[in-house]
């Protein structure tokens, strides 16, 4: 299947989308911290904070289905094999209900667990309950949208996806700002309009992959449930699981040990959370370019193609990390103000600030060696990279938090994403020996 050069106004076409369509994922995150901020308490905050990082733990356990959608059907289309995408689509539909239902049955007990983990306060806890015992009815949705988004990406369907993000997070907004402020919902409100919010976005989502439901291929079951391209889909999304849930195990750690230094600084830090947030989902829309390229040149089987996808994708990402760590430096400040009225909350977000500065240029190399790997789907990689990263870090913490509190936690946040750059690029030039071509 012939595919097109790999140019710069190409890897722009399929980035700049998701640029700005990752970016409103954790500014959402940022508007539900600014509403519940207006409240004038760090509780809320917190809550807010600890319940979506909870979910995002359980979601982004099953967030293979994002990264490996989009590799193997990157691959499938390279390899002009049309029939194949759609039924990788409807494999991850199927895992994302099954999953979703597993987690409605069984929210008690990952309720219960948590807050065994979380030492946040009664207060907390009672808030972050609430707000969890809603939005755990949306987790079929949101785990759907993983396929769908993964499907869109390797098809370098990126306008879709950003129509999708807009018009979800857009609803989420306007929801959460009438619930809250207006009908004073506090934050229950919230969390009922993010439930609202991912079930529409999946309607949506699943009318932009209408032409994966237009032929035979979506409910032929006997490619669909096919014994070999169920194992491969296995194994590539088994060592994606694993990478998932060790990274989102440091995540969370991050977070839970920030609660015990008090509520104030798990506030703040859940605000410059979003910085970061907002920093690496931007940039993976550069990552995300790189996992298509990369997918559909390995595909294709063409060595040359893969590479050139990778470095001209990896330039804009670096130009933008440089860009954005500037933003950070000049407007800091003025947004944590925006963020939350308490001072306390405000003095003690100022002082970690320069750590989020330093995050897009310590973070984008790692990002992007991700979507490399994810879409050449050298996922046995990944997996040992985020496992020896992870270890690193955890040593990193013990041994900087005792000593310097929170900047101890940020370091070692930062010494994460530094050794995951490290382990992955020591594996690259394996993966461009292998690649056919």
């Amino acid at each position: 299947m012939s595919t097109s050069a790999v140019t710069h106004r190409r890897v722009l076409a399929i980035a700049i989308p998701i640029v700005f369509s990752n970016a409103t994922v954790p500014l959402l995150g940022a508007v539900d911290t600014a509403v519940v901020g207006q409240l004038g308490e760090a509780a809320p905050i917190g809550a807010v904070g600890i319940g979506a990082v909870i979910l995002a733990t359980i979601y982004w356990v099953l967030g293979f289905l994002r990264m490996g959608t989009t590799g193997l059907v990157a691959q499938a289309k390279g390899a002009g094999d049309v029939a194949e995408t759609g039924a990788l689509l409807m494999r991850g539909l199927i895992i994302a209900f099954a999953a979703g239902i597993v987690f409605i049955v069984g929210q008690g007990a990952i309720v219960w667990a948590a807050f065994r983990l979380a030492p946040a306060s009664a207060e907390v806890e009672a808030l972050g309950r609430a707000y969890l015992a809603i939005r755990i009815w949306g987790a079929p949705a949101t785990i759907a949208l993983y396929a769908v988004t993964g499907w869109l990406i390797a098809l370098e369907r990126t306008c879709a996806v950003l129509v999708l993000q807009l018009a979800q997070n857009g609803l989420n907004v306007v929801l959460s700002i009438l619930f809250v402020l207006r009908f004073h919902w506090g934050v229950p409100g919230v969390a009922a309009a993010t439930l609202i919010a991912e079930w529409s976005g999946l309607a949506l989502g699943v009318w932009l992959c209408r032409p994966a439901f237009a032929g035979e291929q979506w409910r032929d079951w006997g490619r669909v449930f096919d014994r070999a391209r169920i194992a491969r889909m296995a194994a590539v999304n088994g060592d994606i699981l694993i990478r998932s849930v060790v990274l989102q195990a440091s995540f969370t750690t991050f977070l839970f040990l920030g609660a015990g230094l008090g509520d104030v600084t798990l506030a703040a830090n859940q605000i410059l959370l979003q910085f970061l947030s907002v920093t690496a989902y931007a940039l993976d829309g550069f990552a995300f370019a790189a996992e298509a390229l990369v997918g559909q040149a390995m595909g294709a089987g063409r060595r040359a193609e893969l590479r050139r996808g990778a470095i001209v994708a990896s330039q804009w990402a670096f130009a933008g990390a440089a860009a954005i760590a500037l933003a950070i430096a000049l407007a800091g400040p003025a947004i944590i103000d925006l963020m939350s009225t308490a001072p306390e909350v405000r003095a003690t977000a100022r002082t970690y600030l320069p750590w989020l500065v330093l995050g897009p240029i310590v973070g984008v190399t790692a990002w992007m060696f991700d979507g490399i790997f994810i879409g050449a789907t050298r996922t046995r990689d990944m997996r040992n990279a985020a496992l020896v990263s992870v270890a690193i870090y955890a040593a990193a913490v013990a041994a900087l938090v005792p000593v310097f509190g929170n900047h101890g936690l940020w370091g070692g946040l930062t010494i994460l994403n530094l050794a995951r750059a490290v382990t992955l690029a020591r594996r690259y030039p394996a993966l461009e020996a292998a690649a056919p071509g």
